[in-house]
């Protein structure tokens, strides 16, 4: 898919202009003054690894509003990397999110904030702040979230028939599933392959279709409709428990529209439209969880060029009229992957959201695909944090890294981003885009090989996956007659005994739990 770079006004400093206002460079701190940022600011020493987030309130003189992005220009270099972007006003401050993390030493780097708007004559700043963390105290951060949001508490308390508590009780805790959907896409490659079914099966509690439900698969033709394959990969789908996310029902890219559809006059195109949605959904009325309903609708805009502005408020309510129990997403590429995709800035998706809301679209999920690069870890908790804002689900539905980089690489980029999805309160699932073909490749990363032998990034899988799911837990109660353990979000099988009593159950943890008490009365048998 085309991920072009737009056009900006650069307003990079040169080296002569490299230094800050006030006359002493400094450190990371917080900036606590207004200052206007055709005068850069120089921080000395930046030393490498360390991830730095920046936060800073803007406003312009100028436009009612412009994108201003911040960046960091390294002089030993005179490289440029842009840290974060604002949708910024002219009568208000805005607040801009984002940050780097250093490839190498610096003895001098250079913050800047530059507007792609060429009516915007001076940006002014507040509270401008560039703070350090140490990998150990940003994997810290990710593991006290983990607890906070996917893990909770579980006091089992053991009693005797008469009530009496009971001291030394064995008791074993076993995890059957996993409360958080994490899953890949899949093709029709999946079908009748035992060891791709096996391999999947045992990893993923969650899929989504990589082609086999867009339009141009079911319907190549006007009125030729064929379903077969969505249909055997929904059937797979669900006789191994796992969900399904509907992607998706109109891609606005032209490229991937049908082309049958692309030569429809107005009211033949709006026909069309209803019949696409009343097809897809009254066929599949409760089987998919999500709905992409509009697909990169930052970049591309085909249905409203043709039918009008309502046309997404439009079929956003005849999806959800059609399928009410299904939750209704935007999906888009180049949120959480670069800083510098201004279509598909935080803000602009924020905007979008507020466009259609104004047309009266209730929104329910936030899609952000995530076929990076090398990623930006500051700038993707940036993101996620402004979008969480909002109080929707968001999901990471595309997840891969990029074919440039060797496997191991690949790997080690992918463990960072799972890492930090996952550790993020408002991210309520990952799919990975990672379907093999019926060449064994995939989109641009796979897991497996075409033996099913994992490569590094599935090693990678495997070892998240093992760390976020509750070991097979062992015990004894304690001198109150309790045994206290943390354990992720899901269902549990508990055995306890002691003597020749036992008890057995099962029990669930959900983000609505506080702490968990269950209590287990220890009574012999008749």
């Amino acid at each position: 898919m085309s991920k072009k770079k737009p056009r900006e006004r650069e307003q990079a400093p040169t080296i002569e202009e490299n230094k800050p206002r006030r006359a002493t460079r400094h450190t990371e701190e917080t900036r606590e003054n207004d200052d206007e940022m055709g005068t850069p600011h120089a921080y000395s020493r930046i030393s490498p690894a360390s991830h730095r987030p920046l936060s800073s309130w803007v406003k312009i003189d100028g436009p009612t509003t412009a994108h201003v992005k911040a960046k960091i220009l390294t002089l030993a270099n005179a490289a440029s990397q842009c840290l974060g972007t604002a949708l910024v006003r002219n009568d208000c401050w805005s607040f801009l999110k984002g940050g780097f993390t250093l490839n190498s030493a610096s003895e001098t780097s250079v913050l800047y904030f530059q507007t792609a708007s060429p009516n915007a004559s001076t940006i002014s700043i507040r509270s401008a702040s560039l703070q350090p963390f140490s990998p150990e105290q940003w994997n810290q951060h990710r593991e006290d979230r983990i607890q906070l949001n996917r893990k909770r508490f579980v006091n089992v308390h053991v009693a005797d028939s008469n009530g009496s508590r009971v001291v030394g009780a064995k008791v074993a805790v076993h995890q059957i599933t996993r409360d958080f959907p994490f899953g890949s896409a899949i093709s029709r490659t999946i079908l009748g392959n035992k060891l791709y079914q096996e391999w999947f099966n045992k990893r993923f509690n969650a899929a989504v279709f990589e082609n086999e439900l867009k339009w141009y698969a079911t319907e190549p033709y006007p009125g030729k409709e064929d379903y077969t394959v969505a249909d055997q990969l929904l059937q797979f789908v669900q006789a191994n428990d796992a969900v399904a996310r509907g992607h998706n029902i109109f891609w606005e890219d032209p490229k991937y529209t049908p082309a049958w559809v692309k030569n429809l006059t107005g009211s033949q195109l709006r026909a069309a439209v209803s019949g696409r949605i009343e097809s897809l959904l009254s066929r599949y009325k409760g089987d998919f969880v999500h709905w992409d309903v509009s697909n990169e609708m930052l970049h591309f805009d085909f249905y409203e060029n043709r039918l009008g502005g309502n046309a997404t408020v439009d079929y956003f309510d005849t999806a959800k009229r059609a399928d009410p129990l299904a939750t209704l997403f935007l999906n888009d590429f180049n949120v959480v992957e670069v800083c510098d995709d201004l279509s598909s800035s935080a803000d602009s998706y924020v905007s979008r959201l507020r466009q259609l809301a104004d047309g009266g679209v209730t929104f329910e999920g936030i899609g952000l695909e995530g076929h990076f690069g090398k990623p930006n870890i500051p700038y993707v908790r940036a993101v996620l944090d402004k979008l969480g804002t909002l109080r929707l689900p968001i999901w990471l539905t595309e997840i891969d890294i990029s074919s440039s980089f060797d496997p191991k690489t690949q790997a080690a980029y992918l463990e960072e981003v799972l890492r930090e999805g996952f550790a993020h309160p408002s991210v309520d699932g990952i799919m990975l885009w990672t379907a093999m073909d019926t060449n064994a490749s995939c989109y641009q990363m796979c897991l497996t090989n075409q033996n099913f032998t994992n490569l590094p990034a599935g090693d990678v899988v495997d070892k998240l996956l093992g760390e976020w799911q509750t070991k097979e837990t062992l015990g004894t109660t304690n001198d109150r007659g309790s045994f206290n353990f943390s354990a992720f979000l899901g269902e549990y099988k508990l055995s306890v005994t002691y003597l020749n009593l036992t008890a057995e159950g099962t029990f669930s943890l959900a983000h609505s739990d506080d702490t968990k008490h269950i209590n287990i009365r220890l009574s012999p048998s008749c």
